[in-house]
């Protein structure tokens, strides 16, 4: 009987992709003049027999100069840094086969800098040999403002002498730059409170939560809103009321004044003092 042979072929596992010979991850991608952004490049020795000295990560602008549009700040990871031509370089000594490097530049953008939008290039330079020229994000300028640092104040005040019934009143505020439409404020009620009435305010379901919202605030504004709210009859002692900013159409970068808070105290079930 004659004897088969199986012959099993096995394919082989695939490789994992070298990492690219320079990599960047720009934030934010879209900044106005005078403002800061970094951009943060890795650079990679994929020539497996030869070492990179006075490697460099250097950075283009494709359609501007890059030096004509931004100051350098600063760049950790670099053991230096300069301006060359249209280039903006990152040294970073010897890289041997393999190995990586990052520097993270920070930028500041001039106050004359061209208006729209230039492709960040990168490349990874080296003294003996530099690797192929990458296209990476588009950093877009522009005039007009994307922030705003928004307030808020919340304020409580008893509806007669003696009562149960208690009126907040929230105050938002913009100091720019820009101004910021769709504000929500969130209030949060204190336990024993429910709500009883806004002609501007909401309270969804019930809950705990009343809603405030103003569609527009321009820089430098300030706009109100009020609702009120009765304390149940077992309330007793100190009662906390917190408001939130918790929308906008716009980033707020100083989020330490966005939340306000007023407390009442409840004397007896039918007597908040405030």
């Amino acid at each position: 009987m004659a004897a088969v042979a199986a012959i099993m072929l096995v394919a082989p596992s695939s490789a994992l992709a070298a990492p690219p010979t320079s990599a960047v991850e720009v934030s934010p991608t879209t900044v106005q003049r005078g403002q800061t952004f970094t951009v943060s490049q890795t650079v990679y020795n994929a020539d497996a027999t030869s070492t990179i000295e006075g490697g460099k990560a250097t950075l283009y602008g494709k359609e501007s100069p890059l030096p004509g549009i931004v100051d350098l700040v600063s760049c950790p990871g670099a053991f230096a840094c300069d301006m060359l031509g249209g280039s903006i370089r990152g040294g970073v000594g010897t890289v041997t086969p393999g190995q990586s490097k990052t520097v993270l530049f920070t930028f500041r953008v001039k106050e004359d800098a061209p208006l729209g939008g230039v492709t960040l290039q990168h490349q990874f330079v080296g003294d003996n040999y530099s690797f192929e020229i990458l296209d990476g994000p588009v950093l877009t300028i522009t005039d007009v403002p994307s922030t705003a640092n928004l307030g808020v104040t919340l304020t409580a005040s008893p509806r007669g002498i003696l009562t149960s019934s208690v009126e907040f009143t929230v105050k938002v505020t913009n100091a720019g730059p820009a101004t910021a439409s769709g504000i929500r404020v969130a209030s949060t009620l204190g336990n024993g409170l429910r709500f009883t009435g806004s002609s501007t305010c909401s309270n969804p379901g019930g809950t705990k939560v009343v809603n405030c919202d103003f569609s527009s605030l321009a820089v430098g504004a300030g706009a109100t809103a009020k609702f009120t709210v009765a304390a149940g009859l077992l309330t007793l002692g100190p009662v906390k009321t917190t408001a939130k900013i918790v929308q906008s159409s716009v980033t707020d970068p100083n989020t330490a004044d966005n939340t306000a808070s007023a407390t009442c105290t409840a004397v007896t079930g039918l007597l908040l003092s405030c």
